[in-house]
């Protein structure tokens, strides 16, 4: 099963549906795949993500394993689906970040660890497009991490019963492997997430918890193409441009 949001005929409206195969379906309803636009498949109002939840990536940065989550936050303006341009801030260092993404399906606070799965919707694929050079002065991470297009999302979303866990997380950049790493690896597991942020946090239908990135993370250019695959789910596929790319009405 596969759940995706999209858009149809430039109608600007989003709809969900079940995608099989090539056709979506939507009641009684069913659209080609091939005449739709895919958006990312949720609407968080916050995306919690995991830092250093790789003992190789916390490494290959020169930082010290965790010894307890440490999380920071995207905003909603940083989403886009796939298929989308990521705009990459001029003159800033900036890296891929591929990651396992978890749906929330219901509000939830006070979860914990083996109640986890009961507020799982499913997991798609992210890239936690990041600023180094912002984050090379930033505590906060703000500018390097939530600036608008660095949270890619999609393809669509996929059940826990559906996945073939552990679960391959790779990124490739013009085709070529630069991220190759396994859920296994993950320092701090998915339940544990969980109880750990609806203690101190609640969780709306669509947020998304971003599990953190295996080792081999790297820089992006204008003009790649970057590609963000997750075992049993798929492939999200962005590219990449100089500046925002974006007209605001003020």
């Amino acid at each position: 099963m596969r759940w995706v949001r999209f858009e149809s005929s430039g109608s600007g409206n989003a709809s969900f549906g079940e995608l099989d195969g090539e056709t979506i379906r939507v009641g009684e309803e069913r659209f080609s795949l091939e005449a739709v636009r895919l958006l990312a498949p949720c609407e968080p109002t916050k995306i919690v993500c995991v830092a250093r939840n790789y003992a190789a990536h916390a490494a290959e940065l020169g930082n010290e394993v965790p010894d307890r989550p440490s999380f920071f936050l995207k905003p909603p303006s940083a989403v886009i689906g796939p298929g989308e341009t990521i705009h990459l801030p001029p003159g800033a260092d900036v890296d891929h970040e591929a990651e396992l993404a978890v749906v929330i399906k219901e509000r939830c606070r006070h979860i914990s660890a083996d109640r986890a799965h009961s507020v799982i919707l499913g997991y798609t694929c992210m890239n936690d497009v990041s600023d180094r050079t912002a984050q090379s002065w930033e505590r906060n991470w703000v500018r390097a991490k939530a600036f608008d297009t660095s949270a890619p999302l999609g393809p669509w979303i996929v059940p826990a019963s559906d996945l073939p866990w552990p679960l391959r997380v790779t990124c490739r950049v013009n085709g070529e492997t630069r991220q190759n790493g396994s859920t296994d690896a993950l320092i701090f597991g998915i339940p544990e997430l969980i109880e750990t942020i609806t203690s101190f946090m609640t969780l709306e239908p669509g947020d998304v918890i971003a599990t953190g990135t295996p080792a081999g993370v790297g820089r992006l250019s204008a003009g790649d193409c970057v590609e963000v695959e997750v075992q049993g789910i798929g492939t999200l596929r962005n590219q990449t441009a100089v500046g925002d790319g974006l007209e605001v009405e003020g």
